[in-house]
């Protein structure tokens, strides 16, 4: 892999409403500030806008909760309409702490199943796409129809990593690119091969935008990535950068020590 400078480029973008044409307004956005997508750029998106104009936003007080719903809310300290959306989204509920619970989503080990109360009207949560990866090529599609440009596409979102405070930003979806890169086999300083080593490169740029979007009322959410170490592809396999939870470390080791919660 060659490395060369690496530019992030934040745009700035007008609310997104329910129906926007979202690859029509990335482009509106883009050349206000003075500037095009070209060939190999990486279109990092905030999940948000596209589950918005997706109409995935939803008002969870008309949504009536189950039983487990209320005690899991009175535990946790949620509202109950909104754990009732988490219950009914996520693939698996491990447990919680105030204000969130731990679960799985499309694979991904989430706070409240992706479902989220900022940037939405008071009393209303926006839920993830329904299939990001789908979602992501869709837009590089379009945006690629749209500029002739050889694309890449990354939904961002955002999540906690195990023992470390704070929010960092992940790659919910993608298209036009190998998300992972294999360096097993390469030789470090010493000349030793690696035996386990994988290069999350997705995740990677996606944290780069996720910090640059920002988390309140920046409105950036979109972010271009010019000279990643990435080669642009139709020929890539999005779901390369999941592990089954059987050979997972953090999942494997809590079951082995008999502390996971099923």
């Amino acid at each position: 892999m060659s490395f060369q400078k690496i530019e992030v480029i934040p745009i700035r973008t007008p609310l997104v409403e329910s129906g926007t044409d979202v690859p029509k307004q990335i482009l509106r956005s883009v050349a206000e500030v003075g500037t095009h997508l070209q060939d190999e750029d990486i279109v990092a998106v905030a999940d948000k806008i596209l589950a918005t104009a997706e109409g995935r936003v939803v008002d969870y007080t008309k949504v009536e909760p189950s039983a487990r719903a209320r005690e899991l809310a009175g535990k946790f300290d949620l509202e109950p309409g909104f754990v009732e959306l988490v219950l009914r989204e996520a693939e698996q509920v491990y447990g919680g702490v105030s204000r969130a619970l731990l679960t799985m989503k499309h694979g991904v080990l989430v706070a409240n199943a992706g479902i989220d109360h900022k940037n939405v009207p008071p009393n209303h949560a926006c839920l993830w796409p329904k299939d990001p990866n789908a979602t992501a090529k869709v837009l590089r599609d379009s945006l690629q129809s749209l500029t002739g440009k050889r694309l890449g596409v990354i939904l961002v979102d955002s999540h906690v990593a195990p023992l470390r405070m704070g929010t960092i930003g992940f790659a919910l979806g993608l298209a036009g690119f190998t998300p992972v890169q294999d360096r097993r086999g390469a030789l470090d300083l010493y000349g030793k091969p690696l035996l386990i080593t994988r290069v999350n490169i997705a995740d990677d740029l996606a944290s780069a935008a996720h910090l640059a979007m920002g988390e309140t009322n920046e409105r950036i959410p979109i972010v271009i990535i010019r000279g990643a170490p990435v080669k642009v592809t139709d020929d890539y396999d999005p779901k390369m950068i999941r592990i089954p939870a059987s050979v997972d470390l953090y999942i494997s080791a809590f079951r082995y020590s008999g502390k996971a919660v099923e």
